[in-house]
């Protein structure tokens, strides 16, 4: 049977649909809003620790290596146990690592909630695709995708919208007892809602050969070309997404002479265009068939705007606008971006595939800033937007791999 049988769901009323959709979402939320407590409030932890901002960095790479290893790990418990249980643990690690960091005496102390909170940050992905792709109807997968996508740049806008004023006002404690106060409120409002994200009971894995080839053993999902490829897809992915979060607005402010105030601004226009570029997203992955299409065609666009930035005399109260530009573009990718795992995914592995390919994203987030941070450190700025046009030609050329391979091996279709 194929997974798109295997995936065929009867009729579900859009309020069904609606409702774990939201959820899902709300979960995604404090998941992305957790990767940037931290570096908003650097400049006060710089004082309050005495410490670098190498040192402080470290404490963002050591979030994202431990998520990254938690990622892979905790799809075999989801395929297990169901998601639920591992959401829930998820969101209490996140509130629990939150007041951590609040009534931390030292960076040690940080530093040992930074791997609480990479635990509690790897558990989301593997919960939210299992939960979105077995409970939400086919005609609303792509719909579902695309609001997804949109609730976790609505993370990222919120943390340092929300914690840098408490900081301000308060202090970098208060701020972050904040964050642990949302994430608990979170996990507070899915536990009340947990019938919905109840799971039916999966039908017995097969024994025959064309079951194995399918992959449905514990590890035999990890001999498919197509996973690894969505794997590397989603490491460039996050190699992207880390120079425009941490580098691109500084080497644009640099290149053109960007006022401070206006390149400030800069990510959060990236972010909020990208979520209305998911929007549209959504549509666009209604048809499967079209993925690898749409996404070469967002990135071709975003990377395009890269080098109009990187190479061209772009005035600097235009830099704004482009960024807009690039995120919409890139955004409009975003639901077939997830709709190319789904479709190498084999039945009842999700969380396993989710885990896996989806810890690219971490990888990639901490191995980034070593590589482009040296350019920074350089005043190399051209190279810096250079080497992220370089990384979203990659990109493009590896989406287009997932379907290469995947064709190349039709067990796995």
């Amino acid at each position: 049977m194929s997974t798109a049988a295997a995936n065929t769901l009867p009729p579900v009323s859009l309020r069904q649909d609606a409702g774990v959709i939201c959820l899902v979402g709300l979960a995604h939320t404090i998941s992305h809003y957790s990767q940037l407590w931290l570096a908003p409030l650097f400049p006060w932890l710089k004082d309050a620790f005495n410490a670098s901002y190498t040192e402080l960095g470290f404490l963002i790479t050591l979030f994202f290596v431990v998520s990254c290893a938690v990622q892979a790990a905790s799809g075999f418990l989801v395929d297990r146990h169901g998601p639920g249980p591992i959401l829930f643990g998820g969101l209490a690690l996140l509130g629990v690592a939150a007041f951590g960091f609040a009534i931390s005496p030292s960076y040690g102390v940080m530093a040992f909630f930074s791997v609480v909170a990479g635990v509690g940050n790897g558990v989301f992905h593997p919960v939210d695709y299992t939960l979105l792709n077995r409970k939400v109807s086919s005609a609303r997968l792509g719909h579902a995708y695309s609001f997804h996508g949109i609730t976790g740049s609505l993370g990222w806008a919120l943390a340092p919208a929300m914690l840098v004023p408490l900081a301000v006002i308060f202090s970098w404690r208060v701020a972050l007892m904040a964050a642990g106060t949302l994430s608990f409120a979170v996990l507070v409002v899915l536990w009340l809602n947990r019938g919905r994200l109840e799971l039916p009971m999966s039908p017995p894995a097969k024994t025959d050969s064309a079951s194995a080839q399918q992959g449905e053993g514990n590890f035999d999902f990890l001999r498919i070309p197509a996973v690894w490829m969505c794997f590397a897809f989603f490491f460039f992915y996050a190699v992207v997404l880390s120079v425009i979060q941490v580098f691109a607005p500084e080497a644009a402010r640099q290149l053109h002479g960007v006022p401070v105030t206006l390149a400030a601004m800069c990510l959060t226009v990236y972010m909020v265009c990208s979520a209305g570029g998911m929007v549209l997203g959504g549509f666009l992955a209604a048809d499967p068939a079209r993925c690898e299409r749409v996404v070469g065609a967002g990135f071709g666009i975003a990377a395009m705007i890269a080098l109009l930035i990187g190479l061209g005399p772009v005035p600097a109260l235009a830099v704004p606008a482009l960024f807009g530009a690039m995120g919409f573009a890139s955004g409009s990718a975003g639901p077939s971006r997830d709709m190319l795992v789904k479709k190498s995914t084999p039945d009842n592995s999700t969380g396993r595939v989710y885990g896996v390919v989806y810890s690219g994203l971490d990888i990639g987030q901490a191995v980034a800033p070593l590589i482009f941070g040296a350019l920074m450190d350089r005043q190399n700025y051209r190279g810096v937007w250079i080497g992220l046009v370089v990384m979203q030609g990659v990109l493009i050329t590896s989406a287009f791999n997932v379907r290469r391979v995947r064709r190349g091996a039709p067990a796995t279709a």
